[in-house]
């Protein structure tokens, strides 16, 4: 009987409105890894984008149901897709919604999850946007138009951000240095994990001559995979367990947001 504590981490599904491939290779993880463990984190960008708990898109109720009957604590944190995701779905998919940076407690000590998309300061129009629609008066004011509405502003501007990321360096797109140092200082911790770079890896770094390690989670509309937290250590894995070829990535992240600039 397993007794060591089995933390698992994922983010970057992007499941669509219907189901696909993607969510059936996450319900098997479901059925398979997860009941393992003591507890399963997803680190946002779970849907391609989210305008609202009231859509009840099939793929998204699908998945609802499946983690409802997980028998392991379920902690979701907001992604610069689904940051909309509110308290009506996280309900009925039995998940806790946790803050935009939060601490938990591994074998080997403390670690810091966060989605990752704050970390990328040197997209400057990215953070600006990224300001205006975390507002509590912006979601409000999105969240009243009609559903069709929503629908299509976020169909625009999922095909507008493919476009706009392709004209932009792939570094601006990627975590900054000084930002990966700053939250690790500030929070005072030596274990970093994030998703939303699709650039999974596990990176060796100093902070203030503190060895630290920087857990970058895979993107599943590439190759499917997770983080394992144990006494071993953290360890990205593909879904049938072997370690995950570091370093790869298809692409670089699009910058969207599930609605216009124009409102």
């Amino acid at each position: 009987m397993r007794t060591t504590p089995r933390v698992l981490v994922v983010s970057d599904l992007h499941l669509d409105r219907e189901p696909g491939l993607t969510l059936a290779r996450f319900l098997e993880f479901l059925e398979g890894p997860a009941r393992e463990a003591s507890a399963l984190y997803i680190l946002g960008d779970l849907f391609e984008y989210w305008i609202g708990d009231d859509a009840r898109f099939p793929g998204a109720e699908t998945l609802a149901a499946a983690l409802a009957r997980l028998p392991v604590p379920v902690t979701f944190q907001h992604g610069n897709r689904d940051f909309l995701l509110g308290p009506d779905y996280a309900r009925r998919a039995g998940m806790t919604l946790a803050p935009e940076l939060l601490r938990i407690e591994v074998d080997g000590g403390p670690a810091l999850l966060m989605h990752g998309d704050s970390l990328c300061t040197a997209d400057v129009d990215y953070q600006q946007f990224r300001t205006m629609v975390r507002a509590p008066a912006w979601q409000q004011a999105f969240l009243t138009r009609p559903l069709p509405e929503r629908i299509a502003a976020a169909e625009r501007l999922r095909a507008g951000s493919r476009d706009a990321g392709k004209m932009k360096a792939s570094e601006i797109m990627d975590a900054h240095p000084d930002a990966i140092v700053d939250v690790l200082r500030t929070h005072g911790l030596s274990l970093l994990v994030h998703g939303h770079t699709h650039r999974p890896a596990i990176h060796h770094l100093q902070v203030d001559g503190r060895p630290c390690l920087r857990c970058v989670l895979p993107s599943w509309d590439e190759l499917p995979g997770y983080l394992l937290l144990d006494d071993q250590g953290p360890r990205l894995l593909t879904l049938d367990g072997r370690p995950y070829p570091v370093g790869f990535s298809l692409a670089p992240p699009d910058p969207p947001a599930p609605a216009s600039r124009a409102g």
